[in-house]
C-alpha cells in the first residue's frame, strides 16, 4: 500500500480515537455514559443520531447496491431522512415526556414487565443485526487495505476500534465523534461524487459509459435481469423501484418505522437539553442524510462502468469476450474504498478510506451502546435495583464490550451479503415488534389490553417470516405491519385490563 494512503488513513483514525478518549473525561457516571447527562445541544443530538444512522449502509452499502441496481440504492438514506422528519414532528416530544431512557421502558410502563421484557430482547436482536453489518463492512475495508490480513484478525481489529470509540466516551463521545465524522464524511462523499463527474464528463458521460458497458453486451446479458436495451438499462439504473415496487418501497417503509422504533434515536432525543434541541438535531439529520446516498450512488455506478467481479470475469473469459478494459473488484462491498484508492491522490484516498472506516466504526459503536442501555436499564436493574451510578457505569461499559465481542463471533461465521439487506431486515424486525405498541403507549395510553401487545410482538415478526417462506409476491413487511395493526386495534376495542 502507498505510504501516503497509510498516513492519511492513520490521521483520521487518530483524530476520531482522540475524540473518544477525550470525551471519556466528561463521563463521571452511568447517566453521562448513557444519555450525556441530558445536556446535549442540537449538534450533539445530531452527531449521536448520525453516528449510528450514517454507517456502512449509507456509504459502503449504498455504493455496493448502486453497483448493481443504481438509483434504488438511495432508499437507505432517503428512508432515513423521512424517518427523522417523523421523529422531529411527532415523536421527539412524547419520547421526552415519557420519563423513560429506553423504548422498552416506555412499553413496560404501559403494558407491564412481561411485554417489556419481550420488547427488550427482540429490540436488542434487531439492533444486533445492524451491528453485524457494521463489523462485516469494517472487515471488508481492512482486508482491502491489508490484503494479507486474515479475516478473523480484521474482525478483531474492527471490534477493538468500536470499543475504544464508545466505551470511553459513551453517549458524549458518540455525539462529538458523530459531528466530526459527519464533517469528514461530507467532504469525502462530495469529493468522490465530484471526481466521478469529472472522470465521466458529467452525468451524460456517466450514462453513456453505462450504456456502452451494459446495453446488449455480454456483461449486460449475464446480469440478474438482463440489460437487453436502453429501456432495460433505464429501468435498472435510473428507477427508485428497480428491484421491484414492493421490495424497494418496503425497504423505505422499514427504514422510517425502524428509526422510530430503534433505541439509539430515542436515546438521542432524551439526551437533548430541551425539546427544541432534540427536534433541531433530528431536522439536521433529515436534511443532511439523503445527499450522502446520492454521492454513494454516483460512485457505485461509475465503478460498474470500469470493474467486474471475479465471477463476471470468469464468465466473460469463458464466453470469449474482451475483458481488457476492465479491472477486477474482489468484492462489491469494496466498491467505494477501491474507487478512492484507484482514482484519488494517495493522501486524500487514505483520508477517505479512514473516514469510511470510522463512519462504520461509529455506527457499530452507537448501536452497541443502545443495546447496552437496554440491558442495563430494562434487564439488569430489575435484578439489582439499588445499583449505584458508579457501578452502573462499569456494568454499562462491560455490556457494550460484550455485545461487540458476541457480534465479532457471529460475523466471523457469516458469508458475504448485501449490507443494506441486513439493515432492512433489522429495521423490519424492529418495526413489526415495537412500532405499534410504542405508538399506543405514547398516544393511546391506558386504552389497550396488554395481552394484545404481547400477541402483536410475536405475531408481527412471525407473519413476516411466514410470508417470506411462502414466497409472497410483495415485501412481507406489509403483512407483518398489517397483523400488528389489527391485533393492537383489537386490543383497543376490547378495552384496557390490568397488566
Amino acid at each position: 500500500m502507498n505510504i501516503f494512503v497509510f498516513i492519511g488513513f492513520l490521521l483520521v483514525i487518530a483524530l476520531i480515537v482522540g475524540v473518544g478518549v477525550f470525551s471519556g473525561r466528561s463521563v463521571k457516571d452511568s447517566k453521562d455514559f448513557l444519555t450525556g447527562g441530558g445536556r446535549a445541544g442540537a449538534f450533539l443530538v445530531f452527531g449521536t443520531m448520525m453516528g449510528s444512522l450514517v454507517g456502512s449502509q449509507a456509504t459502503v452499502g449504498t455504493a455496493q447496491l448502486a453497483f448493481s441496481w443504481g438509483l434504488s440504492a438511495w432508499w437507505f438514506t432517503l428512508g432515513s431522512g423521512i424517518g427523522l422528519v417523523f421523529l422531529a414532528l411527532f415523536f421527539a416530544k412524547p419520547f421526552r415526556e415519557s420519563g423513560s431512557t429506553t423504548v422498552s421502558g416506555i412499553i413496560t410502563k404501559e403494558f407491564g414487565k412481561t411485554v417489556g421484557s419481550l420488547s427488550s430482547v427482540l429490540c436488542s436482536l434487531g439492533i444486533f443485526i445492524s451491528v453485524l453489518a457494521q463489523i462485516i463492512a469494517c472487515t471488508g475495508l481492512i482486508t482491502l487495505l491489508f490484503p494479507g490480513c486474515p479475516t478473523v484478525l480484521a474482525i478483531l481489529f474492527s471490534v477493538a476500534l468500536m470499543i475504544v470509540y464508545i466505551v470511553f466516551g459513551g453517549s458524549i463521545g458518540a455525539g462529538r465523534g458523530g459531528v466530526v465524522k459527519m464533517a469528514l464524511l461530507y467532504a469525502s462523499m462530495l469529493t468522490g461524487a465530484a471526481v466521478v463527474l469529472y472522470l465521466s464528463g458529467g452525468l451524460s458521460g456517466l450514462h453513456k459509459a453505462l450504456d456502452g458497458v451494459l446495453n446488449g453486451t455480454a456483461l449486460g446479458l449475464m446480469q440478474k435481469g438482463p440489460v437487453t436495451d436502453a429501456a432495460a438499462l433505464s429501468s435498472r439504473y435510473y428507477s427508485l423501484v428497480a428491484r421491484g415496487v414492493s421490495k424497494d418501497i418496503g425497504s423505505g417503509v422499514s427504514l422510517v418505522l425502524g428509526i422510530l422504533s430503534t433505541q439509539v434515536y430515542t436515546q438521542a432525543t432524551i439526551s437533548a437539553k430541551d425539546l427544541r434541541s432534540a427536534k433541531n438535531g433530528a431536522w439536521l439529520g433529515a436534511v443532511l442524510t439523503p445527499p450522502i446516498g446520492l454521492a454513494g450512488i454516483a460512485v457505485g455506478m461509475y465503478m460498474r462502468t470500469k470493474y467486474v467481479t471475479p465471477a463476471e470475469l470468469a464468465a466473460l473469459s469463458a464466453a470469449g469476450a474482451d475483458v481488457s478494459g476492465f479491472r477486477v473488484l474482489n468484492s462489491t462491498i469494496q466498491a467505494f474504498p477501491t474507487f478512492a484508492i484507484d482514482h484519488l491522490p494517495p493522501l486524500v484516498a487514505g483520508m477517505i478510506v479512514g473516514t469510511l472506516l470510522i463512519t462504520i466504526v461509529a455506527g457499530g459503536a452507537g448501536l452497541s451502546l443502545s443495546i447496552g442501555t437496554i440491558f442495563v436499564r430494562d434487564i439488569y436493574r430489575r435484578f439489582v435495583p439499588d445499583l449505584d451510578a458508579k457501578k452502573e457505569l462499569i456494568v454499562s461499559r462491560s455490556a457494550v464490550a460484550c455485545v461487540l465481542a458476541a457480534a465479532a463471533v457471529v460475523a466471523s461465521l457469516m458469508p458475504g451479503t448485501m449490507l443494506n439487506d441486513l439493515c432492512f431486515l433489522s429495521m423490519a424486525l424492529l418495526a413489526t415488534v415495537i412500532f405499534m405498541p410504542l405508538c399506543f403507549a405514547l398516544y393511546l395510553s391506558g386504552s389497550t389490553d396488554s395481552r394484545f401487545a404481547l400477541v402483536s410482538m410475536i405475531a408481527g415478526p412471525a407473519s413476516v417470516i411466514a410470508g417470506k417462506a411462502a414466497g409472497v409476491g410483495f415485501d412481507p413487511l406489509f403483512i407483518g405491519m398489517a397483523v400488528t395493526i389489527l391485533v393492537m386495534y383489537a386490543g383497543y376495542f376490547k378495552g384496557k385490563k390490568s397488566s
